[in-house]
């Protein structure tokens, strides 16, 4: 790993963990976000008749040392009977030393707003683990007050985020805030003010437009910020053919055009990959971003 200060280094644990440019995001990023909302907004899980998992692995600035990459694993679905669903998903986010591990449980209640559209409102709670291992870390000042602080730092805090969701089968509307109790992190001596959590907002939505019995189109966005950064918009444009096959591009604003495909096989089992190029002055040290989503449909459980 390249040579940090100590105060650069808690300049990127205060930035660790989202897209890691300018806007200083601390969630972890996704290209596909389309894919698995319920990692954005709880408020998503029980809103389909059948439990999924899904699973979303992104390897961000491919060919830097110690380069982002980011892991989650969620799981959701309806109760059988009643208008609510459940879920769960964990995540890990690491650039070299620097690392947090989330692990999470949503509750959602989704009531009729008429004969098309219903209305979800849900809750996540959970713990995130944020380290930095000393052990990987070395200085160019040696006369740095923690410059022999060759350990691994690690706190451990509760979170919370909440959910609103209007949708139907061919559109949805989202809004979900993150990291409600804005804590403080207890990793270095140094008050520098650069290690809270800070709340972040999204707000998402999309519509499936369909042009005949094979073809659909589906623009999507989703509106990310942290106050008082300025927010972060992604656009996206899906093709599908016959629901089983997809093409698309989506343009991440001051950051990246990404190129979007993916298969799903019996309507159960759906593979995503999308690729990322910036256009920010990063392109120049990295071979662009790679993300991977897997998914699996379970068998109905709600009629």
């Amino acid at each position: 790993m390249r040579k940090h200060s100590a105060y650069l280094l808690l300049i990127l644990f205060s930035l660790f963990g989202g897209n890691r440019n300018a806007l200083a995001q601390q969630l972890p990023l996704y290209t596909q976000f389309m894919f698995n909302s319920y990692v954005f907004n709880p408020a998503v899980a029980g809103t389909n008749n059948h439990y999924q998992l899904r699973l979303n692995s992104r390897f961000q600035w491919v060919g830097m040392d110690d380069s982002p990459q980011t892991n989650s694993l969620s799981y959701y679905g309806p109760h059988p009977r009643k208008d609510m669903g459940f879920g769960g998903y964990i995540y890990t986010d690491a650039t070299g030393p620097i690392s947090r591990n989330g692990l999470y449980g949503s509750y959602a209640y989704n009531l009729k707003v008429n004969s098309e559209m219903r209305f979800s409102m849900g809750l996540s709670a959970g713990m995130i683990q944020n380290r930095v291992d000393g052990t990987r870390i070395s200085f160019l000042d040696p006369s740095d007050p923690i410059a022999n602080n060759n350990t691994v730092a690690s706190d451990f805090s509760p979170d919370a985020s909440v959910g609103l969701y209007l949708y139907s089968t061919d559109y949805h509307v989202g809004f979900a805030a993150h990291q409600l109790f804005g804590n403080t992190l207890n990793l270095f001596d140094e008050n520098t003010g650069l290690n809270k959590l800070k709340t972040h907002f999204y707000l998402t939505g999309a519509y499936r437009y369909h042009l005949n019995f094979d073809y659909s189109i589906e623009p999507a966005v989703i509106i990310r910020g942290s106050l008082p950064a300025p927010p972060q918009v992604d656009l996206s444009l899906k093709a599908y053919y016959q629901n089983f096959l997809w093409l698309g591009l989506s343009l991440r604003s001051q950051d990246a055009l990404s190129i979007l495909l993916g298969y799903t096989h019996e309507n159960r089992f759906h593979f995503g990959y999308s690729y990322d190029m910036s256009f920010s002055s990063i392109r120049h040290y990295n071979y662009g971003s790679h993300e991977i989503f897997l998914g699996m449909r379970f068998h109905p459980v709600k009629r």
